[in-house]
Order: structure tokens, then sequence, then C-alpha cells
């Protein structure tokens, strides 16, 4: 494990701020509204701020505040090195969680809670437990490292659950996450070494084989295949051509902020959500920064075509039936129109012990963000509910 510090180069910041300035706003139609896409106002807002008020070195500080490692990990020939913050918990025995972001989310995510979940006692809450707080970017995010080929969430599940068995040397330990991070969760829970629970906010890792038979089981397939008909074409084209989408958004900083805004808007607040919504420019701007400042997006996106190609994998396939037998956690937010929570029902036929399922008052797809505090009680009684 080697020490890390992010620190961008000056003149990657400075040609980042020039794209934005330079954007030729006079070949972009008018739009009121977002059903053909991010508005035009919408748009110029991100890029104000982002000249004007935004401080990515503000951001770097404060992840520099928290312990990170660059850490080489190789599974089945293939090494990768993977960056991680490591925010090691008060007390004699905290129980190690890993923290796990999707797209087009990131470490940013997380950043505050991180030190609630590792420190309770630092902010107002003695009597909560205590982590060790493991957040990775995950493979070819970010600052780690990018894969050779595309991989999806079963590979990428595979390369993190040997971080945690090698590197880091833990085991029973309690994995949360979201998008992408819940169905890399699922894996590491079905196939994994070092999961002892799973704590998630979306519905994500599915056995093969399951169908909806009940009348709410129907009705949520048919609303949830209605709204992906909708909002999912960023899905398709990342699924089939992330590559050349890449070029476009190498070369444009705002064209790649608007891809990923689309995302926020529409997954936050019921499809609703007029940004900056409960994010913030600031948060959303350091989360786009990611994908644009480290030159990410290609390889991230991949992981939509790693996906399909791990699906089409049928000699691989668990057989059905198969369901995930660790301990399960259920965060279940209203505000994502397009990833909403089935029915517990259906959800059960993918895991068999759901210990702990809770219906949020508020909060979207993004709950680490927008419902932070719903997310941070929910994961201590799910911890304690483990013993």
């Amino acid at each position: 494990m080697t020490p890390f510090s992010i620190h961008v180069p000056e003149a990657r910041l400075a040609d980042i701020r020039a794209r934005v300035a330079a954007f030729p706003w006079d070949g972009v139609p008018p739009a009121e509204d977002w059903s053909g896409g991010v508005p035009v106002e919408t748009l110029k807002a991100a890029a104000d701020h982002w000249l004007h008020r935004f401080d990515w070195r503000a951001v770097e500080a404060r992840l520099n505040g928290i312990p990170q490692y660059t850490v080489p990990v190789s599974v089945e020939g293939e090494t990768l090195s993977l960056h991680v913050m490591v925010e090691p918990g008060s007390g004699p025995a905290p129980r190690p969680l890993v923290l796990l972001h999707g797209w087009p989310g990131s470490i940013v995510e997380f950043l505050d809670l991180v030190g609630p979940l590792a420190h309770p006692e630092r902010h107002g809450a003695p009597d909560a437990p205590a982590f060790t707080v493991i957040v990775p970017s995950l493979p070819g995010y970010g600052f780690s490292g990018r894969p050779a080929r595309p991989i999806g969430p079963r590979r990428m599940a595979a390369l993190l659950d040997g971080l945690l068995t090698g590197p880091l040397g833990l085991s029973d330990v309690l994995v949360q996450g979201g998008d992408w991070g819940s169905v890399i969760a699922g894996w590491m829970g079905l196939e994994g070494r070092a999961v002892g629970a799973l704590h998630l906010n979306m519905y994500g890792w599915r056995a093969a084989g399951i169908a909806p038979q009940t009348e709410e089981e129907t009705a949520w397939a048919a609303r949830t295949g209605g709204m992906f008909e909708r909002e999912g074409a960023y899905f398709r084209i990342q699924a089939t051509k992330p590559q050349t989408l890449g070029y476009a958004m190498a070369d444009s900083p705002l064209g790649t902020a608007a891809w990923i805004l689309q995302a926020f808007h529409a997954w936050t607040e019921g499809g609703a959500c007029a940004l900056p919504g409960p994010f913030g420019w600031d948060r959303l701007l350091a989360n786009i920064m990611f994908y644009v400042a480290t030159g990410s997006f290609t390889s991230a996106a991949r992981t939509y075509q790693g996906f399909m190609a791990e699906l089409m994998d049928t000699a691989r396939t668990p057989p059905p039936g198969t369901r995930i037998t660790r301990p399960v956690g259920v965060a279940a937010f209203p505000g994502d129109p397009v990833y909403p929570w089935p029915p517990r029902s259906l959800a059960e036929k993918s895991y068999a012990t759901i210990l702990q399922w809770t219906d949020m008052p508020r909060g979207g797809h993004f709950a680490a963000l927008e419902a932070g505090d719903l997310l941070l009680a929910d994961i201590r009684a799910f911890a304690r509910r483990l013993g």
C-alpha cells in the first residue's frame, strides 16, 4: 500500500477552465425544460459557477485529509492499481465498512459520511458504532487504474474482494453500495471471501430466472420499464459504444457535465429535481471533476459494456434460484423513479436474508448526497442489528 495524495497539475486545471470558458453557446438551441435533456440555462449556471466560484484545490484539501493509498491488486492474471481511502475508526474494535459508489458518482459522495461513521463520538453520537471506513474508487474511475478491456461489476467485485482479503487483510466486512456499487456488493456477497453483510440502497444484483408474479410485482416492473424507456438512452450508448462517446467527452468538460447532470436530475426527487437541487454546485462539480480531471470518463463508461458481456456469459451465470445468503439491509429511498426497489417479495427472490428494510421518507438515487443523515442512521441501525 503506497500513500497517495491527490494533486491535479495546474496546467490540467487551466486547460479545463479554458475549455469551459470557450464553450460555443451559439451552437446550442434554447430549451425551456428537461424533456430533451439539460436546459441551456442550467448548464450556463454550472459553467458560471465552475469558472468563478468553484475551488478544486479546496476539494483536494478535504479529500487529502483522509488517508489514501494506491494498492496493486491481482486477480486471474490481471494487476490493477486501486485508489482507496481508509479512515481507521475509533475504539478498540471498529467494524470494517466499505462504501461503494457507482456511475456517475465517485468517492466525493461519501465525504460527509466518513467522519461520523469512523468517529461517532466526535459528531454527537458517542453511543453509535464506529467503523473503519474504506472508500475505493472503482476500477477505471477517478484515480484507480484503467482495465485493459471493459470489465463489469462481477470482475470489479473480484478485484475489490482481493483488495480486502489481500493488502488490507480483512474479513467479516460490511459492504454498503448504491448504483453499480449495489451490483458489485452483491457479487462480493455471493462469491467473495471478505464480506460478512450487505447494506444496499439500490436493487442491483438480481438472481437469474426470477420474474414478477404478484400484481404488485408486475405493476412495479411495468412502471420501471416505462421509466427506463424514457431515461435509459445513456445506458444503451455506454453499453454498446462507450469508446465513441468518450472522444466527445474527453474534448468537452461541459459536455461531460451535461451528460452527468442529466442523471442527477432524472434520478432525484422523482425526476423533478431543479439542479443544483439538494447537492449544490460545488459538490456536483467536484464529482464531475473526478471524470474530467482524471480523464476517466471512457474507462468508467465501459462498465456498461463489461456488464453486458458478463450478462451474456451464460456458462458462468449462477444457476436459477441462486440467492445471496449473507445478511442484507435495505434502504429504499423514494425519490429515484428509474431504479426504485421492488416489492419486498420480489427482492427476497435474490436476497435470502433481508434483516432490515427501511422505507425512507425522502431521498433518491444519490442517497449519501441527498439524505446522508438517513443513510448514516440506517447503516448504524443495521450494524447494531448484526451485533
